[in-house]
């Protein structure tokens, strides 16, 4: 009955005969319990529930199948531990129990099913170390992310020989990643990002030569150069490296991974250049921004310049070096006699004042300059230059001497904010080091008696809202644009709640609050309700948030992103 419209409970006496061999009732609209019959069922060879709403303990409402070889329990509301009755199924090839809320630890008598060849326990509540021993299985696709996994990976990854799939994503695994993973040489896909893996990125990745899909170790503490092995990886297409702290430059051999379309290294401590064979026809530089030094020909980044000339002249150099820093020395004494002077004669202050200056911190800026520019290109914040109002303040476009668009946030000055000074400067100094390619960029902040705001950058195309109450916008803003843009919005509130320290909770995830540029890609804004976690605390706080977004209690994150999910998909049914 698989794959159709059917609702309501699973029959009790399904089985009550005694000889069902194959229940396919998967992607329907089942709900109710786990029919009681079925736990004695011992002729079944397949169960295949997924994809339906029906509830049920795994440890109490399942027996033990002799013969079962297909068990698919995947996306429905089963609860409890993994049972031990498993042991019995050795027979038992296929094992998925996805997108449940299934917890505990996964039980090592799992390695007693020889014949098991695909594992699926992604998206549920377990929790504990990955078991060694079921590397001694022959498995295929092992699939464990999006669970409270900790510990490291077993050395014993190297049994899986044929192992084409690995995601061990979203976890809180930590160590080494092990030389070891680069036995598993039928890799097609290797997902470990999202962990707390430390240490350098072993060369032997580059034996997995068949690694053709992906190969994702972003977010994780991965430190050290990147190894020139990769470029054995010929036939990869898609590999994100960001968010780490790799340093050093990026290896020659990268040029011959041809088949690359999608290269990720952005968020590391990477200098040099880049390689320029790549076929990466839809390169942007948010795959590449912030490092500490890349330079190419791509949009955004520095140019880079040759230096052969002084290698080839290194003897001309050396004769010259002693001239030259009798010049330099000389300039040195110079450019001191000059400062003295300037400072003697230096008496009136110009533009704001030296206690003003002290009180702002501008990235990028000198503090009264950036001051200064603010406040002329806004006219002391005219009312013409409002784009936008909210409870927290009024947001103005400004455009600096130099020529860029900044997007001012002026705060209400309200007598609590002025009594918590010191917390404000604190969160502000905290705010302005996130470096998240889906939340907008800020630049800085004032915080002075006659002013108080924030300078971020701006984004041309306004909020989410103002795109999905505008019909012609809003046709623009097709099926694959609104996944992405939910998935920019995801990827920005993972990266405040896990990869911060402390943790940022943002508290107002709303379509308003979240800005679009001119290709439609998402940066999520104004942190008015932000509040910072403390260690070791509680962390409860007054209600914050948009009237229709806020959620009760634990689940105001997910049900507030579930609404703006909601909300885009609703919009685009009307077109």
């Amino acid at each position: 009955m698989t794959n159709n419209s059917l609702s309501g409970p699973l029959p009790a006496n399904i089985c009550s005969g005694g000889k069902l061999q194959d229940l396919g009732v998967a992607l329907n609209m089942f709900n109710g319990p786990i029919p009681r019959s079925l736990k004695t069922c011992t002729s079944l060879l397949v169960i295949d529930i997924q994809l339906n709403q029906l509830t049920g303990d795994i440890s109490q409402d399942f027996g033990a199948y002799p013969h079962l070889i297909w068990m698919n329990l995947a996306s429905n509301r089963i609860s409890g531990h993994i049972s031990p009755n498993l042991g019995a199924s050795t027979q038992l090839t296929v094992l998925k129990l996805a997108d449940n809320m299934i917890m505990g630890s996964i039980p090592s008598i799992i390695s007693k099913l020889s014949n098991l060849v695909v594992i699926g326990f992604d998206s549920n509540h377990l929790s504990g170390e990955i078991p060694p021993e079921i590397f001694s299985l022959d498995l295929y696709y092992l699939n464990l992310s999006s669970n409270q996994l900790s510990g490291s990976i077993p050395t014993q990854i190297e049994k899986l020989k044929s192992l084409g799939y690995l995601d061990i994503s979203w976890n809180r695994l930590s160590g080494l990643i092990p030389e070891e993973l680069g036995a598993c040489m039928k890799l097609l896909s290797l997902k470990i990002n999202n962990n707390n893996f430390s240490g350098c990125l072993p060369g032997a990745i580059g034996n997995l030569e068949g690694l053709q899909m992906r190969l994702d170790v972003s977010c994780n503490n991965l430190s050290g150069v990147l190894p020139q092995q990769l470029g054995k990886l010929e036939m990869l297409e898609f590999m994100n490296i960001s968010h780490n702290q790799f340093n050093g430059s990026i290896p020659s051999s990268f040029a011959s991974m041809v088949r690359l379309s999608t290269l990720d290294v952005s968020y590391n401590n990477l200098e040099g250049p880049i390689p320029t064979t790549w076929h990466l026809r839809n390169a942007s530089d948010s795959w590449f921004l912030p490092n500490k030094a890349l330079c190419g020909n791509l949009s955004g980044l520095t140019p880079c310049y040759s230096t052969l000339v002084v290698g080839r002249h290194k003897h001309k150099t050396l004769g010259l070096l002693l001239p030259s820093v009798l010049v330099v020395g000389f300039a040195i004494v110079a450019g001191i006699v000059v400062l003295i002077i300037l400072s003697r004669n230096k008496r009136k202050p110009q533009g704001v004042t030296a206690e003003a200056r002290d009180l702002f911190s501008v990235w990028n800026f000198d503090g009264r300059l950036a001051f200064d520019d603010i406040v002329r290109a806004t006219e002391d914040f005219d009312d013409k230059y409002i784009i936008g109002t909210g409870g927290y303040g009024k947001v103005y476009k400004s455009q600096l001497q130099d020529g860029q668009l900044v997007a001012v946030k002026k705060l209400h000055q309200t007598e609590e904010e002025l009594d918590g000074e010191r917390r404000f400067r604190r969160e502000m100094e905290i705010l302005s080091q996130i470096r998240q390619r889906s939340i907008v960029k800020m630049y800085g902040f004032c915080s002075h008696p006659a002013y108080k705001f924030l300078v971020y950058d701006y984004i041309e195309q306004g909020s989410l809202h103002r795109t999905l109450e505008n019909e012609d916008l809003a046709k623009e803003l097709d099926w694959q644009n609104r996944i992405a843009l939910a998935t920019d919005v995801a990827q920005a509130i993972s990266y405040l709640h896990h990869k911060c320290s402390p943790p940022i909770i943002h508290r107002d995830i709303t379509s308003n609050n979240i800005l679009l540029d001119t290709t439609f890609k998402a940066f999520v804004s104004d942190f008015g309700t932000t509040r910072i976690l403390k260690p070791d605390s509680s962390n409860w706080s007054a209600l914050a948030g948009t009237y229709g977004y806020i959620a009760p209690g634990m689940y105001l994150y997910n049900l507030s992103s579930y609404i703006i999910s909601i909300h885009l998909l609703s919009t685009c049914s009307r077109f």
